[in-house]
Parts: structure tokens; C-alpha cells; sequence
């Protein structure tokens, strides 16, 4: 199974790690390296994650990360990270 990045998630993860290290480099690093992780770890069990409650779509799901949710597709070759974001922005999520 392969695992694709859209453009808005590692512009995220840019601007995360951005905002972080204006305290601390290395904590910045490690916590995109972790985000990084964590996803690259959803092809191994594309169903761990829960659905995503506002679309109530079984192919799109999420995982929960502090308070950053990693937002997916599944397909059947392949998993999408589709955006990721801050908890308390969930209005970041659009039906398409």
C-alpha cells in the first residue's frame, strides 16, 4: 500500500514546525517527526483510525495526535492524508 501527501498537508507540517521552533528547534523537529510517523504508520492498519465525525464517511478517517487531527482516505491501494490540523479547528473539514 502506498501513502500520498497533498500539498496542504506538508505545507502544514511546514508551518507547524515553523510556529514550534520560534521556542524550540529541536522540539519543533521532533514533534513533525512524530507526525510524520504516526501517518506513516496508518498503511500498515488503515482502519485504526476513526471515522471523521463530521462527514460520517468510512473511507475518511482520522487519527488524533495532541491536539492535531491526521485526516485520511483509504483507497484500495493507497492512503491519502488528506489535511491535518489543529483540534479545535474543525471547521477546516469540507464535504468534496
Amino acid at each position: 500500500m502506498k501513502l500520498f501527501w497533498t500539498k496542504e498537508v506538508l505545507l502544514r507540517l511546514q508551518e507547524i514546525e515553523g510556529y514550534i521552533s520560534k521556542d524550540n528547534d529541536s522540539t519543533a523537529i521532533k514533534f513533525v517527526d512524530k507526525l510524520i510517523s504516526i501517518a506513516e504508520k496508518i498503511v500498515y492498519h488503515p482502519e485504526k483510525g476513526r471515522i471523521v465525525p463530521e462527514l460520517s464517511i468510512d473511507k475518511i478517517r482520522e487519527i488524533i495526535f495532541k491536539n492535531y487531527r491526521i485526516v485520511y482516505m483509504t483507497k484500495k491501494d493507497s492512503i491519502n492524508i488528506l489535511t491535518l490540523f489543529e483540534s479545535h479547528q474543525s471547521s477546516v473539514i469540507k464535504k468534496r
